[in-house]
């Protein structure tokens, strides 16, 4: 990492708003990921409030509960949010009729399952938008991983990723919904993660 970005995690890595408001100075496509887990709603409203046409780009894996979707299309209206959605090649229902129902975390097939569900549409939104500015909603409370990552980085390809909440707790993503009005979601299920505090892959490969 270049001290520039050592210096902008020392100087703005605790100051999510004006993070977000320098990343924005550095770059002419950002995105903002989301999937509309819980607490998600937190950073869809802080780069939508300083620019509102930012592409919100989502992998719809298809697996997501029927509350998810509820919860998307709530913040998507409430918030009027510029949604990109990227799907599987193959539907859910393609995919099961041949292959069957979704395999477990120990079954072999399950790494593929997640290239096909995730990583692949993830990769066809990079071909295709070509960011060079991602906000992702990260937290260090998430994973062992993702605790020992910086608000800003840049990966070998010079995509700038950051991750604004990186170091929020629940309680400040609690609080902030409650002030800004903002829905949550708690019935969420990522099948390529299954586990909670497991990676899917896809933040240790960008």
């Amino acid at each position: 990492m270049s001290s520039s970005l050592e210096a902008i995690n020392r100087d703005l890595g605790n100051n999510p708003q004006a993070l977000i408001e320098w990343a924005l100075t550095q770059g002419e496509r950002p995105i903002c990921t989301t999937n509309f887990r819980p607490f998600e709603a937190v950073i869809l409203h802080m780069v939508t409030q300083v620019r509102p046409d930012m592409p919100i780009v989502w992998m719809d894996s298809g697996y997501n509960t029927e509350a998810t979707y509820q919860f998307a299309d709530a913040v998507i209206k409430q918030l009027g949010l510029n949604i990109v959605s990227f799907v599987p090649e193959r539907t859910r229902a393609h995919r099961e009729a041949l292959e069957g129902a979704m395999p477990g975390i120990d079954d072999p097939r399950h790494a593929a399952f997640t290239q096909e569900v995730k990583i692949e549409p993830f990769e066809r939104a990079l071909n295709e938008m070509r960011p060079d500015i991602w906000f992702t909603a990260l937290r260090a409370e998430d994973t062992p991983e993702r605790a020992r990552m910086q608000p800003v980085s840049r990966n070998s390809d010079g995509l700038v990723k950051v991750a604004p909440l990186l170091h929020w707790s629940a309680k400040e993503m609690y609080q902030y919904l409650e002030a800004h009005g903002l829905p949550n979601n708690f019935d969420y299920f990522d099948p390529t993660k299954v586990e909670e505090k497991r990676e899917c892959g896809l933040h240790l490969q960008h």
